[in-house]
């Protein structure tokens, strides 16, 4: 689902923040990117989103491989994924389910499909009844479930979370990787960035650590 070859990222002012990285996440895998801060863990993120484009290597998601993907092509591409953030990135002057809808809405889809699937990803996150409030009115963990039902509503087969659980109490950091592991049990292939070493030990999932841009565990 997920496959780095030789992946180098080079920046003119910095030089190599990413150095010969490699390694699959096969489709419905769960596993956790680590590693200090400055490692290069974001950057890796951003170039699989196609938000950065590789220095040298090759990056193929879902089979696509995306060194050939095309400007116009990448609205397609970040379709097939869920993006969710540790600072929510919701759009405060708008209601719940307004945040919630709007990848259906930029995606085109009809009035009915949009209510369906909206009301869907909100209770899947426990959050039914919520969808007229705004995010203010809403705890930092209710506001991160937003985040994850606005990341999952169109069904992506992959995730993508950076630092989700980083603004959240160990309780409620437990609950959202519970929710992340239901996504991988119905075959969602999920990557986490994350400095919390506690939560990593408590799951049996796989680490990917970054030392300094380059990969030590896989």
């Amino acid at each position: 689902m997920i496959h780095f070859l030789n992946v180098i990222k080079r920046y003119e002012e910095t030089g190599d923040v990413l150095r010969n990285i490699s390694f699959n996440l096969e489709r419905g895998e769960m596993a956790f990117l680590t590693g200090h801060s400055g490692a290069g863990k974001s950057t890796l993120l951003r170039l699989i989103a196609v938000m950065e484009r590789c220095t040298r290597g090759q990056i193929i998601v879902d089979d696509q491989d995306l060194s050939l993907v095309k400007e116009s092509q990448l609205p397609f591409i970040r379709r097939k994924m869920g993006f969710i953030y540790q600072d929510y990135k919701l759009l405060n002057d708008r209601t719940v389910f307004d945040n919630v809808a709007l990848p259906l809405i930029i995606a085109g889809y009809g009035h009915q499909e949009v209510n369906r699937r909206v009301r869907a990803a909100l209770e899947k996150v426990s959050l039914q009844g919520k969808e007229k409030k705004f995010p203010l009115a809403l705890s930092g963990g209710e506001q991160q479930r937003v985040g994850i039902a606005r990341a999952v509503v169109n069904k992506p087969p992959i995730i993508i979370a950076d630092e989700p659980t980083g603004n959240l109490d160990p309780e409620l950091s437990a609950e959202i990787m519970n929710l992340f592991r239901q996504f991988q049990q119905v075959g969602v292939t999920i990557l986490i960035a994350t400095h919390d070493v506690s939560l990593i030990s408590q799951l049996n999932q796989r680490v990917l650590k970054l030392v300094h841009g380059q990969l030590v565990v896989s």
